[in-house]
Order: C-alpha cells, then sequence, then structure tokens
C-alpha cells in the first residue's frame, strides 16, 4: 500500500549538549519518510530551494522514497536551528527562515492520488485541509499540528480535526487544544472535535493513542505504549515525526485495521523515535536496517508483554 505525506523537506542546525550538527537535512516530511519507508511505499509532496542538491534527495532515494512530488524553487529551502539543554523535551529556537516554504501549496500529482494512506504533516492547517481534498480515496488520514497552529489558527484547525482519521500530538498540544489540564479529559475533547483516534506522544515517556467510541470498531479503551529508555539522547529533533513515520507505515503495511494493528503501530513508532534520537538529524535512519528494527521491537514486547 502507498502511504503520501505533505510536509517540509529542510534543513536543520542543531545544538545539544553532545555537539553541534552543522546544517543537515531534516523536516518533518524527512523524518518521516524515511522512518515509514521501512514497512511501506512511501510518496512525498514538499518544495525546496535551489540548495536542496543531488546528495540530500539520494538519502530519500536509497530508501526508495519517491521523491517526484518535491517542487524545486529559486531561493533557500526552509532552514531551522535549534539548541537543547538538559532538558531534551523543549527546543529553543535559534533561527527560522521559511524561504521557498513560505509560499507552500501543496499540489498532489496525479499519479500520487491513488495513494490509499495519507499524513498531514505540520504544515498550515489550510493546506491540511486542501491536501485532504484532493485525496478522497484515501483509506486512512494522519495529521499533525503545533502550538502555533493552536493558539493563532482554531477556525481552520477545526475544519482540519474533521478530515483525519487519528491525529498525533504531543502532551501540552493535546491539553493546550482541547483547554483543559486533565490529559484524559482532554483526550476526549479533541476527540470530539473529530478525529477518530488521538496519538498522545509523551516523549521520552512513550505514547498513549485514545479512540472515539466505536471508531473502528475496535472499542474505545486507550492503550498505552512506553518507549526504550535510551542511554544517550543525541538529538531529539526528529523523534515526533520518526515515530509518525513507523506508526503511519506499520498500519499502511497491513490489510485490516484491528485494536492489535494499532497496538503494534504504536510501538513501531517507539521503536522509529528511538532511533532516531541517537545521532543527529537523519544519520542514525539512514543507517538503519530492517533486523535492528526487528529486534529493538522484540525488546519492547519482552519489556511490555504486548502479546
Amino acid at each position: 500500500m502507498s502511504l503520501l505525506v505533505v510536509g517540509s523537506v529542510a534543513f536543520d542546525s542543531i545544538r545539544t549538549p553532545q555537539g553541534d550538527s552543522g546544517r543537515i537535512l531534516g523536516g518533518a516530511a524527512t523524518y518521516f519518510s524515511l522512518s515509514a519507508s521501512f514497512f511501506t511505499q512511501v510518496r512525498v509532496v514538499a518544495v525546496v530551494g535551489d540548495d536542496f542538491t543531488q546528495k540530500e534527495e539520494q538519502v530519500l532515494l536509497n530508501r526508495g522514497v519517491d521523491t517526484s512530488g518535491i517542487v524545486r524553487q529559486p531561493g533557500k529551502s526552509f532552514f531551522w536551528a535549534g539548541e537543547y539543554g538538559e532538558n531534551v523535551n523543549e527546543a529553543k529556537t535559534l533561527d527560522t527562515q521559511l524561504g521557498v516554504f513560505a509560499s507552500f501549496n501543496p499540489q498532489v500529482p496525479e499519479k500520487f492520488k491513488d495513494s490509499e494512506y495519507l499524513f498531514l504533516a505540520n504544515i498550515d492547517p489550510v493546506l491540511q485541509v486542501a491536501v485532504r481534498k484532493q485525496m478522497n480515496g484515501a483509506r486512512f488520514v494522519g495529521g499533525d499540528t503545533m502550538n502555533y497552529w493552536i493558539n493563532g489558527h482554531r477556525s481552520a484547525l477545526g475544519e482540519m480535526l474533521q478530515n483525519v482519521d487519528a491525529l498525533l500530538i504531543n502532551d501540552s498540544e493535546a491539553r493546550l487544544l482541547a483547554q483543559d489540564p486533565s490529559l484524559a479529559r482532554a483526550a476526549q475533547k479533541v476527540l470530539d472535535m473529530g478525529p477518530k483516534a488521538l496519538v498522545i506522544k509523551h516523549g521520552e515517556y512513550g505514547a498513549t493513542v485514545f479512540f472515539r467510541d466505536g471508531a473502528f470498531g475496535i472499542g474505545r479503551h486507550p492503550f498505552r505504549a512506553p518507549t526504550l529508555p535510551i542511554e544517550q539522547v543525541t538529538d531529539p529533533t526528529g523523534a515526533g515525526d520518526s515515530f509518525a513515520g513507523g506508526f503511519m507505515g506499520y498500519i499502511a503495511s497491513q490489510s485490516q485495521l484491528t485494536r492489535e494493528v494499532f497496538k503494534r503501530a504504536m510501538f513501531y513508532g517507539g521503536v522509529m523515535g528511538s532511533f532516531a534520537v541517537e545521532a543527529f538529524g537523519t544519520e542514525r535512519l539512514q543507517k538503519l536496517t530492517k533486523p535492528e528494527i526487528e529486534e529493538r521491537y522484540r525488546i519492547f514486547r519482552e519489556l511490555t508483554h504486548l502479546e
């Protein structure tokens, strides 16, 4: 099954207690694509500038990602510089340069419109809805958002939430969106806004999936997936997007959507996120192998008695 992701392909510069990355390949759609490519065929729609070369594109091509939906425009690619202290869950933004991303108006190529799975990475909810309308045949749609859109674009975000099957956000975003400090109540309020499932990421503490009553015919009881303790987190930047890639990629690889599939998708998401943080940028995902993924999944399963 084909999985289409629409989002940012960008450059980052990351500083952490473990060092300084310099200018490296980043972007939500990049991390997502590399992660999901271990499970299913991935297609990406994004915009880049003149500074995005064959070297960067080859990173995606090496994993079999279809990059023909990446549009090149004169100018610079989206760039973000950030710094992490000892608290790896909090990033301090040092610089943001939108470049050609400022005028991003994603158009899904005709040959991508048969994709059965769609992930709307963190972009303007107006654009997310526009992409969703281009993909009427999508079987399962996931989406992401952030504080900026929650605070200032609630109307557009509300429409987006009614057009996704699963929303993937973190604890603080869920509380902000629901305007409720209780995570359990916040989850229910977000589900009432439209998504059938809500995946709340807890950073180094795992993730929880909540279901709307009757959704997918699998019951409404939430499921919590822990994460593997990592001795040294080098760069947490791509953890959430890599989680989303593992989660959506596994779902796209399965013929049916059951509670067990959701559970395993949560675990594979955690596995992919745990690998992503072990090196700067996409470096660890580039070197990753399927046997390594399955071995870490086995460890996750043993830790939690999943089966």
